[in-house]
């Protein structure tokens, strides 16, 4: 686990626009990045651990039984992640996933749910709350999730054959689970579910067709993820990665689609939908099709850390600061400073030698979530 954390000095006043006198101030209209990105999504990691063991995410060599997890002292509490969310929310932030590890693996994580769900956008709207899961405890979960005030849900699930799927989670887990959940959500009243399927070449790409069989007319939409070499520990090889076009022309071959517009400025899936109006697929093309150019989010470690692109090798420490009584109005100028000087475009440079020099290891996605 790469845990290379930058301490954050408070420059104070600097970065706030002088004119707004609230203590928690917001600069006149969304902060940007040295590429002209703004600030608008952040995923907040809120467990470092994970009942499964997918191999390109927590394979079992890596992840066994003696693997150091956070101590619960050193989780941000739920408070903390409130804390902080809220002065996010101030810079622009207006959708908020909440990740792992499994988050659901959380002890009271509808706790969490119900705090971050009362936060307001400086316009006085909700923010857009959701969550990605393995849904292995969502049948258990999804009632009270859903009472607290999430939004969305969107379910990691690789495949619908059973002895693939376990081969792929590594820890014999039926994939019966895993729909029973995705149909509980359903039954509850979740709407715009997702369902992610990660497609190694040689692996699982056989349950392409299986998986847009099974979804087309449900009301999930179902999205095709390109392996990607995230972390130092999955064993990535560009030979496993199946190209997001060639996923749609499979599907495009049994089932007609055509593309449709994104939903909205910086949204990572491309979309295409079914001719006959029985919903729609999309994929994400981080490796062939690269999106670092409109990528408008950032992480929160489940420590605390602050992660400005999902291949990070580095993290700015914004635990220590809550807990050493900054005030918000530095946290948000520290998170302003941050976010000014980021220049993260890892997907344009793969292959690089920047990007494979062995000092720019980058962090674990079970750290920092998807």
């Amino acid at each position: 686990m790469v845990q290379k954390v930058i301490p954050i000095r408070i420059d104070e006043g600097k970065g706030l626009t002088p004119s707004i006198p609230s203590e928690l101030a917001i600069a006149n209209g969304p902060i940007h990045d040295t590429r002209a990105r703004p600030l608008r999504d952040l995923r907040i990691s809120v467990t470092d651990r994970c009942n499964f063991r997918c191999t390109y995410c927590m394979p079992k060599e890596v992840f066994d039984k003696d693997h150091p997890y956070l101590s619960h002292q050193e989780l941000l509490s739920f408070e903390e992640i409130t804390r902080l969310t809220t002065v996010f929310t101030l810079l622009g932030v207006e959708k908020i996933r909440l990740t792992g590890g499994e988050p659901l693996l959380r002890k009271n994580l509808e706790v969490l749910v119900d705090m971050l769900a009362k936060i307001r956008t400086p316009a006085g709207n909700p923010l857009d709350l959701t969550l990605t899961t393995n849904g292995s405890l969502l049948h258990k979960k999804a009632a009270a999730l859903k009472a607290a005030g999430l939004h969305r849900i969107t379910v990691s699930l690789d495949g619908l054959n059973d002895a693939i799927f376990k081969q792929m989670n590594d820890v014999d887990f039926p994939v019966t689970d895993v729909l029973d959940g995705i149909t509980a959500a359903q039954e509850l009243g979740f709407t715009n579910l997702k369902v992610n399927m990660v497609v190694k070449k040689g692996t699982n790409d056989q349950e392409i067709i299986a998986m847009a069989k099974h979804f087309k007319g449900s009301g999930v939409t179902l999205r095709f993820i390109e392996f990607m070499d995230v972390g130092s520990s999955n064993g990535w090889n560009m030979a496993q990665v199946l190209p997001s076009n060639e996923v749609i022309a499979r599907i495009h071959e049994v089932f007609p689609l055509e593309p449709i517009e994104a939903n909205y400025p910086g949204e990572v899936a491309q979309r295409w939908r079914y001719v006959d109006g029985s919903g729609e697929v999309g994929v994400i093309s981080s490796v062939t099709q690269t999106f670092c150019h409109e990528c408008t989010r950032a992480r929160i470690s489940t420590d605390g850390q602050l992660y400005l692109c999902l291949f990070a090798n580095e993290g700015f420490d914004f635990k220590t600061l809550m807990r050493t009584g900054k005030s918000d109005l530095e946290i948000a100028n520290a998170i302003m400073s941050t976010w000014a000087a980021r220049n993260d475009h890892y997907s344009e440079i793969r292959g690089s030698n920047i990007a494979t020099d062995p000092a720019n290891r980058k962090v674990e996605m079970s750290y920092i979530g998807g």
